[in-house]
């Protein structure tokens, strides 16, 4: 099967421009390809999975990837897909993100001459003059139609900010940027982003000529790649100091039964005929298939070291052998304590298995607060010093553990 045949094969496809093109370009290694990725955080998440593993598949058919960091971008805030205004960040704080982002695409991705790129769109977006920029690309642009994009509408009840207005029209200049400079013929990204990718298709066309080859693929729906990287409101990261490889494997291994066989096809790299067997697997078997998704996914992020261990306390929690378990810790220090002892919405805080008190409490009342085993009844729980000098396991739910110990 041809590259693109399996990346359709594997449901990353969602809408191209000019097929036929797209396909002989990626099946015979003819593609420079870019992805964005907007510097919002210190770390990737595994909602970048799709992008990450896609560029590796690309890269290994003989395309050449290059990572766009959005330097520039960020400073402005892509409304797609937000119901409000994303944080204002600083030049500093987007430089640093930058970095972690480049060493965590590191371990996808080859870097170096003749390999893939990484480029930020801070180098030229922050050096355009604006009138210029009205001049030269403003007036390819239709107002009408920007209002009709996907990703303006959900934000006209609320209030669109110009400052957010303007950001399909960067977007849509990195790509004429990009096409003029490093040869790049292609993009990817979001289903959710195929107004502002359709504009620097377009964009390109206009200034260059409608012969100009220049392409556009948007992956599955990015609603699936938000579900991928979130649990329970809070990000799934690829930074082992912010999710640690055991939480990071158990998230893959409790996704949804539905979602497991959807999750090995898009992001693993297995082979289709192996994921077509376990289609049919049901029941234990579904367990099973999840083992293999988190193993698989853990062992690329993290190294198999790191799985392997992972996955051995998971299995330790899961037959009952949790004591010792290498499960994510949280060292609490005594003077955290009040005479001797901590409260459970507290300390639920501090492990950071509740956002607040508010919410640490809603899930006492729900019953679904374990402390060593036993269901916690009420929200005036605490745990004593010496409780924590053995160390506390506590449980939300039926999947999620912690300990905390004392400092």
């Amino acid at each position: 099967m041809k590259l693109y045949d399996e990346l359709v094969a594997r449901g990353l496809i969602a809408q191209v421009t000019n097929e036929e093109e797209i396909r002989e370009m990626i099946d015979n290694g003819k593609a420079t390809f870019y992805i964005g990725f907007d510097c919002t955080a210190d770390s990737l998440t595994a909602g970048h999975f799709m992008a990450l593993t896609l560029m590796k598949r690309l890269q290994m058919a003989g395309n050449k990837p290059i990572a766009l960091i959005g330097g520039g971008t960020t400073l402005i805030g892509d409304p797609s897909g937000r119901t409000d205004m994303r944080k204002m960040l600083t030049k500093e704080d987007i430089d640093h993100n930058a970095k972690c982002f480049q060493r965590q695409m590191e371990r996808f991705i080859e870097f170096g001459e003749g390999k893939a790129q990484m480029v930020n769109n801070a180098d030229w977006l922050l050096n355009l003059n604006y009138v210029d920029l009205l001049r030269e690309v403003g007036a390819c642009f239709s107002v009408n139609n920007m209002l009709r994009a996907e990703c303006y509408k959900q934000r006209m009840e609320k209030g669109l900010s110009f400052l957010e207005f303007n950001y399909m029209i960067m977007q849509s200049y990195d790509f004429y940027h990009l096409f003029q400079h490093y040869g790049c013929n292609m993009q990817f990204g979001g289903n959710d982003q195929w107004s502002n990718m359709l504009g620097g298709t377009e964009l390109i066309r206009k200034k260059l000529g409608k012969d100009a080859h220049c392409m556009t693929i948007t992956l599955l729906t990015d609603s699936q790649g938000n579900k991928m990287g979130k649990t329970a409101g809070n990000a799934v990261w690829l930074d082992p100091n912010k999710t640690s490889p055991f939480e990071f494997y158990q998230y893959w291994r409790n996704v949804d039964d539905a979602d497991v066989m959807k999750c090995i096809r898009l992001l693993t790299f297995l082979p289709l005929e192996q994921i077509s067997e376990m289609d049919a697997w049901k029941d234990a078997k579904i367990n099973q298939a999840k083992e293999i998704l988190a193993y698989e996914l853990t062992k690329m992020v993290h190294g198999e070291e790191e799985a392997e261990k992972a996955q051995a306390a998971a299995r330790a929690l899961f037959t009952g052998g949790g004591e010792n378990a290498d499960m994510p810790t949280t060292q609490i220090p005594a003077d955290k304590l009040t005479e001797g002892q901590m409260g459970i919405l507290n300390l639920m805080v501090a492990c950071g298995l509740a956002s607040s008190n508010k919410e640490a409490r809603r899930l006492v009342e729900q019953g679904g607060v374990f402390v060593n085993d036993e269901k916690v009844s009420a929200a005036s729980f605490a745990v004593t010093e010496e409780m924590l000098k053995e160390g506390v396991k506590i449980r939300k739910g039926k999947k999620v553990f912690h300990k905390a110990v004392l400092a």
